[in-house]
């Protein structure tokens, strides 16, 4: 575990368009999820500790797979590309 107790993995959200000539634009960005003390942090939304029952990865290459965050309010998926047993690891720690 960090000194700073708590731990960060990369995950990439693909966002979908349709352009001015109705041509289909795939925009990717790179975001941090960050588990702490007390919560886990997404981009956009930050779950407390008591809200999150689980994590979960499931890869599908050898490079990639994707995180699955289980709270109250349903599962969301998380797109990586490196190993994340260190974050569900802090994650199982917290909890």
């Amino acid at each position: 575990m960090k000194d700073d107790h708590h731990a960060k993995i990369q995950y990439t959200l693909v966002e979908r368009k349709i352009d001015y000539h109705y041509q289909l634009q795939k925009i990717a960005t790179k975001h941090e999820l960050v588990v702490t003390r007390d919560e886990v942090i997404t981009a956009t939304t930050a779950f407390g500790l008591h809200q999150v029952l689980d994590v979960s990865y499931k890869p599908f290459s050898s490079e990639a797979g994707i995180l699955y965050l289980h709270t109250n309010q349903g599962v969301f998926p998380f797109h990586i590309h490196s190993n994340p047993s260190t974050f569900i690891e802090t994650f199982r720690l917290f909890k």
